[in-house]
């Protein structure tokens, strides 16, 4: 992808009296399976049996289970920021939508779940949905990303801090998590290794070393720039280039705008948001204010119009995050034959 030029509460049923509905590709004896116990962002979680019922809270644990073919097993989904990652809108479509954003948590039990999983603390922890401890008194074993949790601090009011660096590993933990849970664990391989060849192939002979960026989430009022050490630094250390913001290891710091026009970044990696939670969420909007405000017009990657636009999925920790590695680095080539 070159730089972007844009021209213009229900009782819970049994698990055990539920059929099993999920598609099954005749590797995977997911009937057999014995229970899952395994340790998650500070507790214990034990699912009898794979689910049947479960429900997504976030859209990037939503796009493992429906790459891992669960859209039959899961009984709701919500929280979104961006359209279904391109071939999944079939699975997709099979999948209710209870919530464009954080639902109730009576909303969630009307779903009759058995498992529920979400992308971030935050979703389950006080000021979310629930706390975990809410659906496991239900008997509803939860799940957080351990990307949102391992080397993090979430105790601050923000997105929180980096206490280690986010690797890619890190999301493929995640992969094979989910598909032991559900028993599909083949799949759960075969994901991951798609994701190596891709990273692989996104990287190869490419060498950013000297290119500075800027990675820009959503707000134009008090703007959420990347930090060292999430998603977008796994981009970053992917091409061997440099985040302008790498002295913070918070996840999403606010900062101004005079101090983004002093580090002056030679590209500005841009969310491409269909949300409408806060100012400038589309890179449209982003674009149109760059371009006219006093303070970022004279930029250099806005006078030079080097834009790369991500989806929301492929900036926060997800598999989509090698979307962005794909997408920053396509752009970085053709910057260059283009020179």
């Amino acid at each position: 992808m070159p730089f972007a030029r844009l021209t213009r509460p229900a009782a819970l049923l049994a698990a055990g009296t539920l059929l099993l509905t999920g598609c099954s590709d005749g590797n995977d004896a997911t009937d057999a399976k014995s229970a899952v116990t395994l340790e998650n962002c500070g507790h214990t979680v034990r699912v009898p049996e794979p689910p049947r019922r479960a429900v997504s809270l976030n859209q990037g644990t939503t796009e493992i289970m429906l790459s891992l073919g669960l859209a039959d097993r899961m009984a709701g989904t919500a929280t979104w920021t961006d359209p279904v990652m391109k071939g999944l809108e079939k699975a997709n479509a099979k999948v209710e939508r209870i919530a464009e954003n954080n639902p109730s948590y009576e909303r969630v039990l009307e779903a009759e779940p058995d498992f529920v999983a979400a992308s971030f603390v935050s979703t389950l922890g006080r000021g979310g949905v629930a706390t975990r401890e809410q659906f496991e008194k239900l008997g509803v074993p939860t799940y957080v990303s351990p990307s949102d949790c391992a080397g993090k601090d979430n105790s601050g009011d923000g997105d929180g801090v980096r206490t280690t660096p986010l690797t890619i590993d890190d999301i493929y933990g995640e992969v094979r998590d989910l598909a032991e849970i559900f028993g599909v664990e083949e799949r759960g391989e075969k994901l991951v290794a798609s994701l190596k060849r891709r990273m692989e192939r996104a990287t190869a002979d490419l060498d950013a070393s000297g290119t500075t960026l800027l990675y820009w989430f959503s707000d134009s009022k008090s703007p959420y720039m990347a930090g060292c050490c999430g998603a977008p630094g796994i981009i970053t250390n992917a091409l061997g280039a440099k985040n302008v913001f790498d002295d913070t290891d918070e996840e999403w710091p606010q900062i101004n705008w005079e101090t983004v026009a002093d580090r002056d970044p030679a590209v500005l990696v841009i969310g491409d948001l269909t949300r409408r939670a806060q100012s400038a969420e589309s890179a449209a909007k982003k674009i149109e204010f760059l371009e006219s405000n006093p303070v970022t017009k004279n930029m250099t990657a806005v006078r030079h119009k080097r834009y790369v636009l991500l989806s929301g999925q492929a900036m926060n920790p997800t598999i989509r995050t090698v979307e962005g590695v794909e997408k920053v680095a396509a752009a970085l080539r053709e910057s260059r034959r283009t020179k």
